[in-house]
């Protein structure tokens, strides 16, 4: 198996757990990603994102995420509400411990068309490895500044990722994001002077990550 130098401050394009098998195991100091919700979603546009239409991924995907990362350590993921048992049966499955709940407060609504409520936030579960303590608490409802969804349909910003990051990581620690997209995680984590894994199936987001990089 190769040393995890080999993955680092990289984009790779692939199946994330296809990629994360080659990892070595407790290489990981935090893991932060927004994976596919299962939402068939498709935005103003049609643009779609892979493997949103089931969620055969999901228990192999996090399996590998928990044998990579370090124990006492964190996972942040994001989640679709719908599919929120999938999600969490997954996580317990890989011995990913829900310990938190993140909430991010839009000042726009998401959906064009609600037929019950108006969606205004997103919500990310703060998972832990073992039994961690973070380098400092942060609050569990935080700020969202809307990207314009410019590099990917469902675009995180860099400032909602940021305080996250500092929060549950140190500088020089490996960042990974399993499900990259354009790469705010990434981003986010060379801003604060910490190394980076990217791993992105769509080839078209697996090139916008790396320009961003090059950039940043």
């Amino acid at each position: 198996m190769p040393p995890i130098s080999g993955f680092v401050n990289r984009i790779l394009q692939g199946d994330c757990t296809d990629v994360m098998r080659r990892m070595p195991e407790r290489s990981i100091d935090l893991v932060v990603t927004d994976p596919p919700y299962a939402a068939h979603y498709r935005d103003r546009t049609g643009r779609t994102v892979a493997n949103d239409d089931n969620t055969r991924w999901l228990s192999p995907a996090f399996a590998e995420v928990a044998r990579v990362l370090k124990d006492n350590r964190f996972c942040v993921s994001f989640y679709g509400w719908h599919q929120a048992d999938a999600f969490l049966h997954a996580w317990r499955s890989a011995g990913l411990r829900p310990v938190g709940h993140l909430v991010w407060v839009k000042r726009y609504r998401s959906n064009d068309r609600p037929r019950f409520l108006a969606y205004r936030h997103e919500a990310a579960y703060l998972l832990a490895k073992g039994y961690p303590c973070p380098v400092r608490a942060i609050n569990d409802v935080l700020r969202w500044e809307y990207t314009g969804n410019r590099h990917h349909p469902t675009e995180k910003p860099v400032s909602a990722l940021a305080p996250i990051i500092e929060a549950f990581s140190r500088p020089g620690d490996i960042v990974l994001d399993p499900f990259a997209g354009s790469g705010s995680t990434a981003v986010a984590a060379h801003g604060l002077g910490r190394r980076y894994v990217g791993i992105e199936l769509d080839v078209r987001h697996c090139e916008t990550a790396a320009a961003r990089l090059r950039a940043a």
